[in-house]
């Protein structure tokens, strides 16, 4: 029995908080808590805005764990668990289905740039590896590779192949996905700012990095489109639009990162090579903020 997904919504990509050089355990639980007690949708921990580059694997392992653990299984997790190197993403799935993920998102392999035949034998082998579902994350813009609706349609052909989070940017990709593999390839927008139009193309949900800062708001836009309401979701797009925007100013999460300082939820403190965001994003992130109504 194929293992699919009707992962629906708004699925927060969490970032991961540091104190004093190492993982802060209580303020990631504490977003964890926040992020479902405001209708979050899910839970996508240790991606890109996790910092997952910079994560041992000890650390990446944790991270899973307390998500796993404070989630209760009020809202699906779904698990980070890339690597450009095939062993790597193996081990880090077959974690993730142990500690009771409810998925694993697997980024194509960065760096090295396989061929399309190089990646679908990479998901092929974590496909055979574990039980769960896997949602392909294809991000041409940090991974360089492209994986090409082909090579995701013979991979759709495999138990554990699910969906993708799709962060092409691109409108005509999520039809042309659905025309090759069916309305029941779970499709995730990876792209916050091009959302309204992903999910009028026939898209599911989006993985997000806004939702961190304003959970409630992008529950509420997918809560909005479910029901028909495109007014509403149209209105509702149009307060996170600077959000979308200005959170992408400087790369992801140390923009993210300075947004939930604004609100409280711990420091912005980064790992080298990421650094905090200078003046001007300071100043265009709080004015998205003010914009959405999260801060005065």
């Amino acid at each position: 029995m194929a293992a699919k997904t009707k992962f629906r919504g708004s699925f927060t990509a969490l970032v991961t908080p540091f104190k004093n050089g190492s993982l802060d355990e209580a303020a990631f639980r504490s977003l964890v808590n926040w992020q479902i007690s405001e209708g979050t949708n899910g839970l996508v921990p240790v991606g890109t805005t996790g910092e997952s580059p910079t994560l041992s694997h000890d650390e990446h392992k944790k991270v899973v764990e307390w998500c796993i653990e404070e989630a209760k299984g009020r809202v699906p997790v779904i698990a980070g668990a890339g690597s450009n190197s095939t062993k790597e993403a193996i081990e880090l799935a077959q974690h993730a289905e142990k500690a009771g993920a409810n998925a694993v998102l697997v980024v194509t392999p960065y760096y090295n740039k396989p061929t399309q035949e190089g990646m679908y034998q990479h998901f092929k082998a974590i496909n055979d590896a574990i039980g769960i579902p896997i949602i392909i994350y294809n991000i041409p813009p940090r991974s360089v590779i492209d994986m090409s609706v082909d090579t995701m349609k013979r991979l759709w052909e495999l138990k554990n192949i699910a969906g993708v989070k799709d962060a092409t940017a691109s409108m005509v990709r999520v039809s042309q996905q659905r025309a090759a593999m069916g309305e029941d390839f779970n499709q995730l927008s990876g792209e916050d700012a091009t959302i309204i139009g992903y999910m009028a193309h026939g898209g599911h949900g989006c993985i997000s990095v806004t939702s961190n800062v304003a959970p409630r708001l992008c529950a509420e836009f997918h809560a909005a489109w479910a029901k028909g309401d495109t007014k509403a979701a149209l209105a509702i797009h149009d307060k996170l639009m600077p959000l979308h925007n200005n959170l992408f100013i400087e790369s992801n999460p140390a923009p993210i990162k300075y947004a939930m300082s604004l609100l409280g939820k711990f420091d912005e403190t980064l790992r080298l090579p990421m650094v905090p965001v200078s003046e001007p994003t300071r100043a265009a992130v709080r004015s998205a903020m003010v914009h959405a109504g999260l801060i005065n």
